[in-house]
């Protein structure tokens, strides 16, 4: 539970291991828990005997919650609620975090607020245009007067976004969140993302004070050509700091 919201989630471990790591994994704007290429950076955890939380975030997959309400604010919310949750388990020595899209840009604040208890960082394809679009007035294919929001927003597939959800993106500074973390950290991005640029997200990368920055050659946003490349720097990343 989260605000009185229950959050589905899929906690996984590796056979064998009694204690030991664990990543939380965090999915996009309009994703779930079950997408392939958090199946994919799941898989390669488990296999370097790190266990798995994967979440569905309110608004999200079986979660509580609507689409149409969800905004970064409860994100963060639920974040840092299953941060206390993964801290709790028994079996957890380190804690790593894993988002995909908005999820990557989630993390991202999530470890500047809880730097002292995050071992390691993974955005993937990190949405970190969302504050400047919704300050701007375009973002995620809508436009608007940032001044003068109508009450909702159009999305994709009949969907609409209350808002607040523009009112809260304004209000959120990337750069203050990647000065206030100074852990290790990996940005994976396909080259042919048509949602983030990859040259943002490499300046991104290098302000960072410790982080390396992994170009796919012409993969999505969702690394559906070569999701295998994106969990094999996943797996590089991982191996060198456990």
């Amino acid at each position: 539970m989260s605000d009185n919201i229950e959050l589905n989630a899929v906690l996984e471990r590796p056979e064998g291991v009694a204690r030991g790591p664990l990543c939380i994994i965090i999915h996009g704007f309009t994703g779930n828990l079950e997408e392939a290429h958090l199946a994919a950076v799941s898989d390669k955890m488990l296999e370097n005997n790190i266990a798995t939380l994967r979440v569905d975030m309110y608004g999200h997959g079986r979660s509580g919650g609507t689409f149409e309400h969800h905004n970064l604010f409860k994100w963060l919310n639920n974040g840092l609620d299953i941060i206390d949750y993964a801290r709790k388990l028994d079996f957890v020595t380190d804690i790593y975090l894993c988002g995909h899209s908005q999820g990557g840009l989630l993390v991202m604040l999530l470890a500047a607020m809880e730097r002292d208890r995050i071992k390691a960082l993974i955005p993937l394809s990190p949405a970190t245009m969302i504050p400047d679009g919704a300050r701007n007035g375009n973002l995620l294919g809508m436009e608007f007067d940032p001044e003068k929001l109508p009450p909702f927003l159009p999305v994709w597939d009949d969907r609409k976004l209350d808002n607040n959800y523009i009112r809260v993106a304004q209000t959120i500074d990337v750069e203050k969140a990647i000065a206030a973390y100074n852990g290790k950290a990996l940005i994976v991005i396909g080259e042919a993302d048509a949602t983030v640029d990859y040259r943002d997200a490499e300046r991104v990368a290098s302000k960072y004070a410790d982080c390396k920055f992994v170009i796919i050659p012409g993969d999505t946003h969702c690394f559906d050509r070569h999701v295998d490349q994106m969990a094999s720097a996943v797996e590089d990343f991982m191996l060198s700091i456990i």
